[in-house]
């Protein structure tokens, strides 16, 4: 396979870039790096192209104005030339697009090879690929890296804006790296932008330093005891990176200054960099607040740096207790929470965006509210102060770092590239199999890989019914290498996404006009408010589905709660502990029977599969009516006692060994199960 990269902005190169050195030389190309490298070195990918523009500007590096640079063995940077031949921030790249495009899609005319796949990375990239595959058939995975809808107060560029949406709505796939991203900055640009996403965690990628004691070295000049703990935060000077609001927590606490110095790695305080208004802004407000006597000796802000002189800051400030501090005002992902665990180094952690899933699953520090400095301050001292907390969360970064793996991230981007390129409209199939997917198609390995080879054999329309997002629903479909479905039912029957003419996965508007005819979603709030509703996270939110924490009794006394302020609604208990709010409309059950009108499926050729209290209503419709039904033999929620009828199949074998044990009784998968994966299931 030959996968294209695009990426237009910043100086681009490698192996060594300098970081920084624009106001667009940041995390983005370390991703691109890194990503671009691991997909070479696999055995199914021949060759790897990033595709750049090309500028004249000797400042910057002479390598910018090279056509082609070899990077390595299947790897290579392409740069295109237009008539404007200077370096352009991100914001001046608008009135190129044109031009760009044009040069891209002659590059492609006269290429000897064209690419399987094209990746375009942030909106202006996503131009030049949708003009690809509208000319070439290309297809095409989109990464925004960050969304000018997101949570962070600045004031936006509408045209931006509608670029993105036009990326997200088009797209073969997008392709993004944290449950905040794909889910809550997504659903800023309408029901129907979540219908390709995909959350794929990134690796982790960051040289070490030249020598023992590089970093310690690297600040000698200007720390007096280089050797005290270390605050350390590394970041573009802009103001979503809030580093103003560090400095001026470490300048107006003597219990930090006491304690630790601070480290602030703001770009190449240069002439390129200082061009833009808003890194000069930041940089000098970082000297003012900062350069105040009596913190003479305890603060640094490198005016320049290289990738090497970063890893020692990182070896030397885990070397010397200290914590690295990230207070993004909103961060997508957050590379800088990777790095830093990496070299056993705690973390101080915005909990807007990216880093607070990345802290939630390492392990490795605190996520503090970006402006509310004494929050910041208090968890900044109980790291510095508590030598077990410190050490705690150092091992456990260091110990789960490596589930961020860019050979992994190739992996499964790899799937992803491989199922757009199949993509195609649905053909008549004898079955359709909607299937919840947690502990019903997973929980057993041998049989999920049965399971794959029946899919992969018979070919029914595959769908599944599941309480969990879209992406996340493809995460653990891939994590358990089970085939991705054609037809998606997620968070508890309240989104239904179906194959479009292209085959292209796109939001049933039909179903989702049906549920907001019922459905006041801010009414319902209230009254689980009042109700004192033991809310889950933020992104298990969704527009037609409020989720909370509670028993089956729970969800009991809050239908009655519902029943008395006349709210309409419905509540699904599951698993003992979880309760989710819907429409009246919503459920797995009407869904499935709205998908299967949509593609013209009689409902008795459709086959349901599930195990827990979210399936009930999905199970009981197939009982009730022409469908049948498959409740696999490590069912809970007290199903095997709610449901009854001869359209149901109760299955010995658990998991995804019971389903196919059921579509064997059914008369749908012959010869699916071998005998010894089937006593393991059972």
């Amino acid at each position: 396979m030959f996968i294209c990269h695009i990426a237009l902005g910043g100086c681009l190169t490698a192996p060594t870039v300098n970081y920084g050195v624009t106001e667009d030389t940041g995390g983005h190309i370390a991703y691109i790096l890194g990503a671009a490298r691991a997909q070479a070195a696999r055995g199914d990918v021949d060759a790897v192209q990033i595709v750049t523009r090309a500028f004249d500007d000797p400042s910057l590096g002479a390598v910018h104005a090279q056509t082609d640079q070899q990077v390595g063995r299947g790897l290579s940077i392409r740069r295109l030339w237009t008539a404007e031949r200077g370096y352009l921030s991100k914001e001046n790249l608008a009135a190129e697009i044109s031009a760009l495009v044009d040069a891209f899609l002659a590059d492609l005319a006269q290429a000897a090879r064209r690419p399987d796949v094209i990746h375009a990375h942030f909106a202006d990239a996503a131009h030049l690929a949708l003009a690809a595959r509208e000319r070439f058939g290309i297809p095409v995975i989109y990464t925004p890296h960050s969304l000018a809808l997101s949570k962070s107060g600045a004031v936006v560029d509408t045209a931006r804006i509608e670029a993105e949406r036009r990326a997200l709505l088009e797209a073969d796939a997008v392709v993004l790296s944290s449950r905040d991203e794909a889910e809550v900055q997504v659903a800023a640009y309408g029901t129907g932008a979540q219908a390709r996403v995909h959350r794929v965690s990134p690796g982790v990628s960051l040289r070490r330093p030249a020598g023992a004691g590089a970093g310690r070295a690297f600040l000698a000049d200007t720390l007096s005891d280089p050797d005290r703990p270390m605050l350390l935060a590394v970041a573009r000077p802009v103001a979503r990176k809030n580093l103003a609001t560090l400095a001026k927590v470490y300048a107006d606490s003597p219990a930090l200054q006491k304690r630790a110095n601070l480290v602030i790695v703001a770009g190449q305080h240069g002439d390129a960099l200082q061009a833009n208004p808003e890194a000069r802004a930041e940089l000098a407000q970082l000297h003012e607040v900062l350069g105040t006597p009596h913190l003479c000796g305890q603060v640094a802000l490198p005016p320049r740096h290289s990738q090497a002189d970063v890893a020692g800051l990182y070896e030397a400030a885990a070397q010397t207790g200290g914590v690295f501090v990230n207070l993004a005002l909103h961060e997508p992902f957050g590379l800088t929470m990777l790095e830093a665990a990496s070299h056993g180094l705690p973390v101080v952690a915005t909990q807007e965006g990216g880093p607070a899933d990345i802290v939630a699953d390492l392990g490795h520090g605190i996520c503090v509210p970006p402006r509310d400095v004494e929050a910041i301050e208090a968890a900044l001292l109980k790291l510095l102060d508590n030598r077990a907390v410190w050490s705690q969360a150092a091992k456990a970064g260091r110990a789960h770092v490596g589930r961020y793996d860019w050979s992994k991230w190739a992996e499964e981007v790899q799937l992803i590239c491989e199922d757009i390129r199949q993509s195609k409209p649905l053909r008549g199939a004898p079955v359709m199999l909607a299937s919840d997917i947690d502990n019903t198609l997973t929980g057993c390995a041998p049989s999920a890989a049965l399971f794959d080879a029946w899919v992969r054999r018979d070919r029914p329309v595959f769908a599944v019914a599941t309480g969990r997002s879209l992406p996340e629903a493809r995460r653990i479909l891939r994590a358990w290498h089970l085939p991705m479905p054609r037809v998606f039912i997620t968070s508890v029957g309240t989104e239904v996404y179906l194959p479009d003419s292209q085959g292209r996965l796109c939001l049933d508007a039909r179903f989702a006009r049906k549920l907001d005819a019922g459905w006041e979603r801010d009414r319902v709030e209230r009254a689980l408010l009042d109700f004192g509703f033991n809310w889950q996270a933020r992104v298990e939110q969704r527009r037609w589905k409020l989720s909370g924490f509670g028993d089956m009794r729970t969800a009991r006394r809050l239908e009655r709660h519902l029943a008395r302020r006349n709210v309409a609604a419905q509540i699904v208990a599951s698993h003992g502990r979880l309760i989710d709010v819907l429409p009246l409309a919503a459920g797995k059950g009407a869904a499935v029977c709205a998908a299967a009108r949509q593609l013209g499926m009689s409902m008795d050729r459709v086959v349901v599969a599930g195990d827990s209290g979210n399936d009930f209503d999905m199970l009981q419709a197939v009982n009730d009516g022409p469908g049948r039904g498959i409740l696999v033999g490590n069912a809970v929620d007290g199903l095997r006692d709610r449901l009854g009828g001869g359209r149901l199949y109760y299955a010995r074998a658990s998991h995804a060994a019971g389903v196919l044990e059921g579509l064997e009784t059914f008369g749908l998968a012959p010869n699916a199960m071998e005998s010894p994966v089937k006593m393991v299931a059972q």
